[in-house]
């Protein structure tokens, strides 16, 4: 029986080729889009959840209440880990986790430059990466050990084994590899090539302080923890050691949860990634389900052409359950078909899809579990697109059947409330990617604050730190530079913040407890003329020249109006035991997120740890020019390092990449949308120009011409997108301002946006329409008429 079925099956598909082509389109259309949606999704699940101890990984988070509302930091205090650990019986293991930081390493005559942690030795206990060999179980018990990645082995030490080797870091010091891990999958947040032990002179200079926020801090807890509980426990660990900071308290969040759970609203978890990958989700389901529709929608508007063969195979006795097992046959059949080909363009087209999002996609197409979920979930297509026309036409009664009088007013109905769910859906979409679209332009038209054009970052390695005057001298002489200076971190960069610690003239014991600063160092010489900032009052920190700057700084306008401050210039801030002088007020600017609030930003010189050189370089020569001149003075000066550099404009346009990442999701997903749509309105336009041909035909003989005749046919279509539009736009207005809310710095959902998602929807909807229409009124009256 199957068999046959499969047979007639065949044939039919065959024989109806416009017919098939269409469906087989839409549906290996609508599952590559799912099958990328779900790939994506996956790799979002999959990051830093693939431990084997996941289950007990925590970081350690700051609460902080702030002038009335509790924010919350992945950045935590450097005392803090250490106490965990000997003082709560819970804590397994706890370590610290420093910036990534770029070393040049030399093996020998190789010399590779790469970017690494300073880590805790408790680190790698808690996160078990998976090892390609190792000398000891405390891989980085000793102060000289370090771990390298499987690849920075190989480019150090070739195809020999690293184990016991030695390699030397730029800044002189030697570690022997005590550990090769296999390199890092692409789902986690971490990007080291190698970890090496805290250096000594950070712990020294942070070990004992509660009011910076330092390290990134990570608890592994003991099997059997009771979590909130522990919370508890520690909620006034900070105040207990520092008695200025009452509204700070730490808390443990699952390390599993982190990349997609991020968001919190007055202290509590609210969201984070997990929205966008859930109204991911939600498209490619909609895409799915719009697929299912358009062989609903094709499969009943060829019931006029299949009632007498379902009436012929009743007669002959094929019973109701017979013709339903044969239409959910040809229904699955085509599914399979349209599975082979998406998963064929998934495989070949991955690639792309990964460029398009700038993210590496992993899919371990061996794995036999992927293929039993493929080939049950095309099956479950095939039996969910089918099974209403299955029951449908094996309802058609005999005697109606072979006299062609089945009544289909209901069909039609049902067929046109599909496509209005359709079209709601695209408008939908669309709306959705104009918002994004436009959020994301908003954000980066923001005023930054700096001119961020021709600004170039150098990091300060090797020779740089020992001769920066030399440098700055040559560039300035040679015309490359118009302006130098150095910071702590990178201009884009979220700085350290602090908090609790200070106090001012009038200031409230309030404000000292909830103002937290954005702390950026700076050497001192220059860097509001290099950044382009824009004074105020005041004047730039001048370390270099005047050493009684050293307790100079500058504030921001945020700075000052959170303080409360009137005439700052000249009066002084303490902060903690030190005392600084107010001399300068610079405009806010951008340093950190663009899409969150500016805060407050204290800006002081120091002689240590300074990471990068900033360069504004000459607008009178062109960036090569600029380049060039600038890497031969490096080059010079530190022959053994490649000449490294960074745009600042385009370190700024990186911080746009995640929501640029969903409106390129989004953009893709609703042109496929369109395209699917498309095909359901021309499958339901051709049954409609079908069942109407004998009245076109007298409408012709009667004198319609084919413009009233188009204009007929197309009415009722813009009917249903006009009820598209009138249902799909305000759940998009909804739901676009709920994903708006996340945003500190956000645009409203304009009126135009669904002026221009509603007319998208028509034009494409009449264009489509069109094709079947005009072929119809251009069809012979006399071919129209003719009865059989």
């Amino acid at each position: 029986m199957i068999k046959n079925h499969l047979k007639i099956a065949y044939r039919n598909l065959l024989k109806n080729k416009g017919y098939t082509a269409i469906n087989i389109i839409g549906l290996s259309t609508a599952i590559v889009a799912v099958l990328f949606i779900a790939i994506w999704v996956q790799n979002q699940f999959l990051h830093d959840n693939f431990y084997e101890n996941k289950a007990n990984i925590y970081k350690l988070l700051n609460r902080t209440e702030t002038q009335g509302q509790i924010q919350v930091s992945t950045i935590s205090m450097a005392p803090a880990a250490a106490i965990l650990k000997k003082e709560y019986p819970e804590v397994e293991h706890s370590a610290r986790l420093y910036w990534a930081t770029e070393s040049l390493i030399s093996a020998g005559e190789t010399k590779v430059k790469s970017s690494g942690n300073e880590v805790d030795p408790d680190f790698v206990k808690i996160f078990d990466f998976p090892l390609v060999e190792k000398a000891t179980e405390d891989m980085l018990s000793a102060p000289n050990n370090i771990v390298l990645t499987e690849s920075l082995a190989k480019s150090l030490f070739g195809n020999t084994s690293a184990l016991n080797k030695i390699v030397q870091f730029d800044s002189g010091e030697s570690y022997n590899v005590s550990a090769i891990l296999k390199d890092l999958p692409p789902y986690t947040d971490f990007t080291f090539k190698y970890l090496i032990p805290l250096q000594e002179k950070k712990i020294k200079e942070y070990g004992s302080n509660w009011s910076t926020n330092t390290y990134y801090t990570f608890v592994s807890l003991k099997a059997g923890s009771d979590v909130e509980l522990f919370n508890k426990k520690i909620a006034s660990l900070v105040h207990e050691n520092d008695a200025h900071l009452q509204r700070t308290a730490v808390f443990l969040y699952p390390q599993s949860k982190t990349h997609l759970y991020s968001k919190f609203k007055d202290g509590i978890p609210n969201g984070g990634k997990i929205e966008q990958v859930r109204l991911v989700a939600l498209i490619g389901f909609l895409i799915l389900i719009i697929a299912c529709i358009n062989f609903i929608n094709l499969s009943t508007a060829r019931a006029q052409k299949r009632n007498k063969e379902v009436g012929i195979r009743k007669v002959a006795g094929a019973t109701k359950y017979i013709l339903i097992q044969q239409f959910l046959i040809e229904s699955t059949l085509l599914a399979m078909i349209s599975g082979v080909i998406a998963f064929f363009i998934a495989s070949v087209c991955l690639p792309i899809f990964s460029h398009i999002l700038g993210q590496s996609l992993i899919v371990e197409w061996t794995n036999p579990i992927l293929w039993v979920v493929a080939i049950g979930f095309v099956l479950t297509v095939g039996v969910l697109a089918g099974i209403y026309p299955a029951f449908i036409l094996s309802a058609f009664q005999p005697i109606k059947s072979l006299k062609g009088s089945i009544k289909r007013d209901y069909l039609l109905s049902f067929r046109e409330l599909l496509v209005i769910f359709q079209f709601s859906t695209t408008i939908f979409l669309i709306i959705a990617t104009l918002v994004i679209r436009q959020q994301i332009n908003f954000a980066g038209e923001r005023e930054v604050g700096y001119n961020a054009e021709q600004l170039i970052e150098i990091p300060i390695e090797g020779n740089i730190e020992r001769h920066y005057d030399v440098i700055k001298t040559e560039l300035l002489n040679n015309g490359a530079a118009s302006h130098i200076t150095r910071t702590g971190w990178t201009v884009t960069a979220d700085n350290a913040s602090s908090s609790g610690n200070f106090s001012w003239e009038k200031a409230t014991p309030e404000q000292e407890k909830n103002t937290v600063f954005t702390i950026v160092r700076v050497s001192g010489d220059d860097f509001v003329n290099t950044l382009g900032l824009t004074i105020l009052e005041g004047r730039d920190i001048n370390y270099a020249n005047l050493p009684a700057d050293s307790t100079a700084i500058l504030l921001n306008q945020t700075a000052i109006k959170t303080m409360g401050l009137q005439n700052p210039i000249g009066k002084y801030l303490k902060w903690g035991d030190a005392t600084f002088t107010i001399v300068g007020i610079v405009k806010d600017y951008i340093s950190g997120s663009p899409y969150q609030t500016i805060r407050p930003v204290l800006i002081h010189p120091s002689k240590r740890y300074l990471q990068s050189i900033l360069i504004r370089t000459n607008d009178q020569h062109t960036v090569s020019q600029n380049l060039a001149q600038i890497s031969a003075v490096i080059k010079k000066i530190n022959p053994n390092y490649p000449f490294n550099y960074q745009f600042v404009s385009k370190q700024f346009a990186n911080k746009f990449k995640q929501q640029e990442q969903i409106g390129n999701l989004s953009l893709v997903f609703s042109l496929l949308a369109i395209i699917i749509s498309c095909l359901g309105l021309f499958g339901l336009a051709a049954h409609i120009t079908e069942t109407r041909t004998k009245e076109i035909g007298i409408r012709k003989v009667l004198g319609a011409s084919i413009h009233s005749i188009n204009i007929l046919l197309s009415r009722d279509f813009i009917k249903l997108v006009v009820l598209a539009i009138l249902i799909g736009t305000p759940i998009a207005w909804w739901s676009m301002n709920q994903w708006l809310n996340d945003f500190a710095y956000r645009i409203d959902v304009e009126w135009w946006l669904i002026g221009i998602a509603g007319s998208i929807a028509i034009i494409i909807a009449l264009i489509t329409v069109n094709v079947q229409s005009l072929r119809a009124a251009k069809t012979n009256p006399i071919d129209s008429l003719r009865d059989e």
